[in-house]
């Protein structure tokens, strides 16, 4: 396809290097990839700084042009209550996904991208709200004594406050990452949204939709734990929402089988 062809069907101004040879391009005037000789260029357009990684292996997206406006890191349940060798013993590949997942947060910052922290975090209307199931899942012996919201006792002289609830210990990130993101937030490099599902998008809005919508991003990258329930139901809901999502296997893992 000429590349004056392809300007004219996208109908606005494209600010790609000299040597770019547009393909092809995928999507509408608001919302759009262009396939370049360069790679898959993920911008939509107007990005003063685009980054251009290789995601490795046999991917026939790779490699991907990227606005560090618009692109993001979210990161999911990275908690106590998921990742503390008391709390969850069998956590070994979440705990050993932490400083990688610190390397990729420095990366990220570094390169103006925006950190998005993204946790169980409930208060008292998301109790009254939560079905059976979720109850069910969340419970150490079938009953809502021990489920969310529930008195977690005390870690040696810590008290654990109640299950996953806002505020309390057990909710707060784990280990090294905890500093990371208080020093991230202080900064204005990283931003933090509760979740009161597996998905930190379920529902018409949520927290970190608003924030999604309201700063225009476009590009989400993904990590954290458990990659087969949270991490992943994050990462499918906001694929149908039409975000660009990338995710990282190195700061991703589960206690599952």
């Amino acid at each position: 396809m000429a590349e004056n062809v392809t300007y004219a069907k996208i109908g606005v101004e494209l600010s790609l290097r000299p040597t770019a040879i547009i393909n092809s391009i995928l999507g509408n005037y608001y919302n759009y990839w262009l396939n370049t000789s360069a790679g898959w260029d993920l911008t939509r357009g107007g990005a003063s700084n685009p980054i251009t990684l290789d995601l490795g292996g046999k991917n026939q997206k790779s490699p991907i042009i990227i606005d560090p406006a618009k692109t993001g890191l979210v990161i999911i349940d990275m908690q106590n209550f998921f990742l503390d060798p008391t709390l969850s013993p069998r956590a070994t590949l979440g705990r050993a996904a932490i400083p990688p997942t610190l390397e990729l947060i420095s990366a990220f910052r570094a390169n103006g991208m925006k950190i998005l922290w993204t946790q169980w975090g409930l208060d008292e209307y998301d109790l009254i709200n939560m079905p059976p199931s979720f109850l069910y899942g969340f419970s150490d012996d079938g009953t809502m004594e021990t489920s969310f919201g529930s008195d977690m006792g005390t870690l040696g002289n810590i008290s654990l406050g109640r299950k996953l609830m806002r505020g309390s210990y057990n909710a707060q990130s784990y280990g090294a990452l905890y500093p990371s993101q208080q020093s991230g937030l202080a900064a204005g490099t990283d931003f933090y949204f509760n979740k009161n599902r597996l998905s930190g998008l379920w529902g018409a809005e949520t927290p970190l939709s608003l924030f999604l919508k309201e700063r225009g991003m476009t590009t989400l990258f993904f990590g954290g734990v458990n990659v087969d329930q949270c991490v992943w139901s994050t990462f499918v809901d906001a694929f149908f929402r039409g975000y660009d999502v990338v995710l990282v296997d190195d700061i991703s893992a589960t206690v599952s089988p």
